[in-house]
């Protein structure tokens, strides 16, 4: 059972090499003494064959790295991503990269959750972020 504290999330898809954003995830949490979750929003279709054995990887890593894997069908992935976070007591999540498209996943997440901060791991492994400031306003 997750404690009361913030929760760093790692947000991935259902890929193999997606291990990278959790075992990033598991560092971060371990640097800031957070919880790690796991995430993965599927669109609700008729077979999930096709990415059961990398969702059962990525679960095995995910117990790994001292997480649960938390399984979401929705056809809106950034909207179920924010209702997760918001609902989690999340303060960053980890992901793969950008797409670059303006209905992106992050851009829409971003939208839905704009006090969340982001970080995105790209296939070699650099790491991106962007934490979220509070301006203040006289």
């Amino acid at each position: 059972m997750y404690s009361n504290k913030p929760s760093i999330l790692a947000c991935v898809t259902g890929q193999f090499d997606c291990d990278r954003i959790i075992e990033t995830a598991a560092e971060l949490a371990a640097e800031r003494e957070c919880e790690l979750r796991v995430l993965t929003v599927l669109p609700p279709m008729a077979d999930y064959s096709p990415v059961s054995y990398q969702l059962e990887y990525l679960n095995f890593v995910a117990k790994e790295n001292g997480a649960d894997m938390t399984v979401i069908f929705s056809a809106y992935a950034p909207a179920a991503a924010a209702q997760f976070v918001t609902e989690n007591n999340i303060d960053r999540i980890v992901t793969g990269m950008h797409d670059g498209g303006n209905e992106s996943f992050l851009v829409m997440f971003n939208r839905f959750a704009p006090d969340v901060s982001i970080t995105m791991v790209a296939k070699d492994n650099l790491i991106y972020s962007m934490d979220v400031s509070q301006a203040n306003v006289r």
